[in-house]
C-alpha cells in the first residue's frame, strides 16, 4: 500500500494528463445542477441537490474508472454510471443528508446556549458525526468499483477505516481541502471538481483495497494491476443494490 502522498501526486498527474476530458466531465455535470442552485429556493434547493450530485458523482467515479482501464471517455458513460448506481446514490445521499443534518442541528440547539456542557455536548456530536462521515469516505467508490450493495459497501467502509484510520482521515482531509479550494471560485469548482474526486477515489480506495500500481524496477514507472472486467454497460439502477 503506497502512501498518501503518493496518491495524491499521482492523481495530480493523471488530472494533468486528462484534463481535457476531466473538465469536459466536469462541466456536463455542472450545467446540470446550475438550474438547481439558482432557480430553485434555497431550502428546497438544499433538499434536492443531494440526490442530483451523488449521483453525478457515482457517475463521474463510473467513468474516470473505465477511463483509467482504457476506454475512452464519454460524457455518456458518465450518464450510464449515474443511472446504474442511482437507487445507491440516493441511499447514500439520505445517510450524508442526515448525519450532515444532525451537525447544524446540533450547533443550532446547543450554540444558542451558554455553559461549558452545551459547548461539549455540541464538539461531540459534531466529532461523533464527522467520524462517521470519515469512515463512509470509501463506500460510493466501493459501490461503483465492485458493484457492491449499497449496505455491504458502507460496512465494508468502516472496516477499511478501522483498518487504516491516519490514511482514511488524511484522504478525506485533501478532499476537503480540494472541494473547499475549488468552491472558492465557482468556475473552478464547476469546471473541474467532478473529474478530479472520479480520479482521487478511485485511485485512493484502489490502493487502500491493494490493488494499485506496482512499481516497475527498471525506469521507475508504473504498470497497472488488471482489475476485475466491469460487466457491459447497463441501465439497470435496480442490480446494484439488491447485493
Amino acid at each position: 500500500m503506497r502512501k498518501l502522498s503518493n496518491i495524491v501526486i499521482q492523481s495530480a498527474k493523471r488530472v494533468y494528463q486528462d484534463i481535457v476530458p476531466v473538465a469536459l466531465l466536469s462541466i456536463v455535470g455542472a450545467l446540470l445542477l446550475v438550474p438547481f442552485v439558482f432557480l430553485l429556493p434555497v431550502g428546497l434547493s438544499l433538499l434536492v441537490l443531494p440526490f442530483l450530485f451523488v449521483p453525478l458523482c457515482a457517475g463521474a467515479l463510473h467513468a474516470s474508472h473505465r477511463m483509467m482501464k482504457g476506454a475512452k471517455l464519454k460524457v455518456r458513460t458518465m450518464f450510464a454510471g449515474a443511472w446504474t448506481f442511482l437507487l445507491p446514490s440516493f441511499a447514500l445521499a439520505v445517510v450524508y443528508s442526515l448525519f450532515s443534518l444532525i451537525i447544524v442541528s446540533t450547533w443550532w440547539y446547543y450554540g444558542g446556549r451558554s455553559g461549558t456542557l452545551s459547548l461539549a455536548l455540541a464538539v461531540f456530536q459534531t466529532y461523533f458525526v464527522a467520524m462517521v462521515l470519515v469512515s463512509q469516505v470509501y463506500a460510493l467508490p466501493l459501490i461503483v468499483q465492485e458493484r457492491m450493495g449499497v449496505f455491504a459497501a458502507m460496512g465494508r467502509s468502516v472496516k477499511l477505516f478501522l483498518r487504516h484510520p491516519g490514511y482514511t482521515i488524511g484522504a478525506f482531509i485533501q478532499l476537503l481541502c480540494l472541494t473547499v479550494l475549488l468552491g472558492i471560485t465557482i468556475v473552478g469548482f464547476g469546471c473541474l471538481f467532478l473529474g478530479m474526486y472520479g480520479i482521487y477515489a478511485n485511485l485512493v480506495t484502489a490502493n487502500v483495497l491493494g490493488r494499485f500500481e506496482k512499481e516497475d524496477g527498471e525506469n521507475g514507472s508504473s504498470k497497472e494491476e488488471t482489475l476485475q472486467p466491469l460487466p457491459g454497460e447497463r441501465f439497470d439502477a435496480a442490480s446494484a443494490i439488491g447485493r
